[in-house]
């Protein structure tokens, strides 16, 4: 995975959900910070690579963070890249797992990003989809 360490690549995650978090509620109370992330990406990763692509990259960074946090194996990837409903008891987590899990998905998928296109267009991606946030460097 580059020389971008998972360390660096958790904080840069906590650093995104922090800022979809501060955005406010969303309009659906199953949309968490870490799905408004992984959708944000949908739009300009979709127009990349397809949204058979980005739906591919997702479902890898979705069964890597599922090796570490194991509710994350209950979720689905719908065909236009977006998640399943978390309205089924058994998928539900505590607000502790949920946060974690969150943080672990969307390192995985910056993980992934930097790999197969480099941290220098990663960051650009980043930076067009969240230009509030400062230089952000991995």
């Amino acid at each position: 995975m580059s020389a971008t360490t998972p360390s660096k690549l958790k904080q840069f995650a906590r650093r995104l959900l922090d800022s979809e978090a501060a955005q406010g509620e969303p309009a659906d109370d199953q949309e968490t910070a870490g799905f408004r992330v992984c959708g944000k990406l949908r739009g300009p990763l979709g127009k990349l690579m397809g949204i058979g692509g980005f739906r591919s990259l997702l479902s890898r960074a979705l069964a890597l963070a599922g090796a570490e946090v194991p509710w994350l194996r209950t979720l689905q990837i719908k065909p236009d890249g977006s998640f399943g409903s978390l309205e089924e008891p058994e998928v539900k987590p505590d607000p502790c797992s949920s946060a974690e899990g969150e943080i672990v998905l969307v390192s995985q998928l910056l993980g992934l990003l930097v790999t197969f296109i480099g941290a220098g267009l990663t960051e650009r991606l980043l930076h067009d989809v969240w230009p509030e946030l400062d230089e952000m460097k991995f």
